[in-house]
């Protein structure tokens, strides 16, 4: 007879893996791109959004030379329920790591980069400062190469961070609302809702010329009414591009899926958001805000120029 007083009883049994649908399954990477890129990367000391935090994509934009550059180290001063960034002490921030980005920018060709970061709720400024140098460093050694940020909310900083940011001149500001209000407590509980809203406002206010970005996980829980309210506040705030994607758990220590939203939903998510006026929609499972960034970037820019054109012939016509 064996012996079953060590089995686990069914509250501490591991829950099954969740099967992830067809339409978000993605292949290994493996091709010569996604290794000469992730050997710069290391060469040059540099972390990755794309690797922290697990992105389906990695494949298809490292062999394409894309990758979004994690600043600020790689140790999070927070731990939402959704990111698979480490949680801790973050080590001194690397003096060198502006002037590094530059160079993998040049070494890869870039025509756009993204610049994202941990939180680092431990510096004075939120890490504002160092987005600053990165993007100065840029600008200085590839002066082609068109910037997007995607930053923190700088918790009680907000106010000087953006406005120090602004003055640098990104091509397009990123924060994330990630989520509806009522999941923030689970969620996002180091963040709140209307401040992340706030800090999209300020930079439209300060910079009405730079673009701004944000974008919400699905499957987490969310009602559709709750996603077009959302829509409707980014709008509020002047939010010129949305990214809409499916919320993947990244180990069973982290929130759930709760739902894997159909390519169909999506598409019908994607076309309430264009008719809401977003000058750019990218809503897909698989959808990631620095996705397609450089394309994306280049069709939102011609929607706002022909949306200044149609402006301008109405008043002309007035």
């Amino acid at each position: 007879m064996n012996d079953l007083s060590s089995a686990p009883t069914p509250e501490e049994a591991p829950a099954p893996r969740q099967r992830k649908p067809d339409w978000i399954r993605v292949k290994a990477p493996v091709s010569k791109g996604y290794h000469e890129t992730r050997r710069l990367m290391r060469d040059l000391g540099l972390n990755t959004v794309c690797e922290e935090a697990a992105c389906p994509n990695i494949g298809e934009c490292w062999e394409k030379k894309h990758a979004t550059v994690m600043i600020l180290g790689d140790v999070c001063t927070r731990a939402c329920a959704f990111c698979n960034v480490k949680t801790g002490m973050p080590r001194l921030v690397d003096p060198m790591e502006p002037e590094n980005v530059a160079v993998a920018a040049g070494k890869m060709g870039l025509e756009h980069i993204v610049i994202t970061s941990v939180d680092r709720d431990d510096l004075p400024d939120g890490g504002a400062s160092q987005f600053v140098k990165v993007i100065e460093a840029l600008r200085r050694e590839t002066p082609g190469t068109t910037i997007e940020i995607l930053t923190p909310d700088f918790r009680g900083k907000m106010r000087p961070a953006i406005e120090a940011i602004c003055e640098a001149r990104p091509d397009v500001f990123n924060h994330n609302l990630e989520t509806v209000p009522r999941l923030y407590p689970t969620i996002r509980p180091g963040a709140r809702y209307y401040a992340s809203l706030r800090l999209l406002e300020e930079v439209k206010s300060h910079d009405p010329t730079i673009f701004t970005k944000s974008g919400m996980m699905m499957g987490l829980g969310e009602q559709r009414l709750e996603v077009h309210q959302v829509m409707d506040d980014m709008r509020s705030a002047d939010v010129d591009f949305i990214t809409l994607g499916q919320y993947l758990q990244p180990t069973p220590k982290h929130a759930k899926v709760e739902e894997f939203v159909t390519p169909k939903a999506f598409n019908a998510f994607g076309a309430i958001a264009r008719a809401k006026g977003f000058l750019q929609v990218a809503s897909s499972p698989l959808t990631r805000s620095s996705y397609h960034a450089g394309d994306d970037f280049a069709q939102m820019k011609a929607a706002r120029e022909e949306r200044l054109a149609r402006e301008a012939a109405r008043a002309g016509n007035a």
